[in-house]
């Protein structure tokens, strides 16, 4: 539940204003309406703890209203709503005090969540303070590298080390890196081998030549099996890195949030991202650093 937050919601738009009003007041907020700018600044009396302002408006508009607000009550936050095609506008807005922007048609949850942060900045009420994939990443001198004309032999061992747990940056490396970042020899990351990238390299490719018609239905005996991952695992060791390694991690910058790395984990489909700083990587966040996060919160 919110706390009473009260609300002042500026547009000119009747109807957004009754349908906005209904949902902010059974989520519990209190709402105060206001049909345009001139009134807005009148409702000010009324003591709002946070305006949500629309930038276009009859009268004075937004930005004026805005100047206004900020003149006569300074802490006041102030959210932006503005269409698509004028978010230059609202970024203005926001450079000039603006507390954030949303675009119209906006999604009430997304709404109602940051009438609830801007409450909360403005009344400097406790927030637990999240950390940047920074402070969870593994460091890059600390993870595995290897050159490009590494052999795979090479891999296989460093990736062994890996597995051993071992202290770095004071905590814990609980689960090895089961990766191998892969640098040229100007020292620029071109590719990443993981544990799956080494089973794929086993893989013969008559197993996935297509079959006659009439070999769909076929199972391959016991008989057929039998010696193929040792035979193909000894030719695997002397080849280089660079023949099997995938392509390198997607990157994400050293200051981002946790939930953006979760994001991209989610809908990029990757399980590791290399973590950049001024053009540089220096480090790597891997699914299970955020697993270990998602265990100490809860834990405290």
């Amino acid at each position: 539940m919110n706390p009473k937050i009260k609300v002042l919601m500026v547009d000119d738009e009747a109807q957004f204003r009754a349908t906005t009003e209904r949902i902010l007041t059974r989520r519990g907020f209190q709402t105060i309406m206001a049909a345009s700018g001139e009134e807005a600044i009148e409702k000010l009396d009324k003591h709002p703890d946070v305006v949500v302002l629309d930038l276009k408006m009859p009268g004075i508009d937004g930005h004026e209203t805005l100047h206004e607000i900020k003149k006569r009550r300074p802490q006041l936050p102030v959210i932006i709503l503005t269409g698509h095609g004028a978010l230059p506008s609202a970024r203005e807005a926001r450079d000039k005090g603006a507390f954030d922007y949303l675009t119209k048609p906006c999604d009430i949850d997304t709404l109602a969540t940051k009438i609830t942060e801007a409450y909360q900045h403005e009344h400097r009420e406790e927030v637990p303070a999240e950390k940047t994939v920074r402070e969870v990443m593994i460091p890059i001198e600390d993870y595995t590298t290897l050159n490009q004309e590494s052999t795979i032999k090479e891999a296989i061992d460093k990736l062994r080390e890996s597995f051993f747990a071992k202290v770095s940056t004071s905590r814990i490396m609980e689960t090895g890196h089961r990766s191998i970042l892969v640098f040229d020899d100007q020292g620029t990351i071109i590719g990443i081998l993981a544990i799956i990238d080494l089973l794929r390299a086993i893989m013969p490719g008559y197993l996935s030549a297509p079959k006659p018609s009439t070999a769909d239905s076929i199972q391959y005996s016991p008989m057929f099996w039998a010696g193929m991952f040792q035979r193909e695992v000894t030719r695997l060791a002397k080849k280089k890195i660079k023949d099997v390694m995938s392509p390198a991690p997607r990157t994400i910058d050293a200051d981002a949030n946790l939930m953006e790395a979760a994001y991209t984990m989610i809908y990029q489909n990757k399980r590791r991202l290399a973590v950049m700083d001024s053009g540089e990587v220096i480090g790597i966040i891997r699914e299970q650093d955020l697993f270990f996060e998602i265990e100490k919160i809860l834990r405290e």
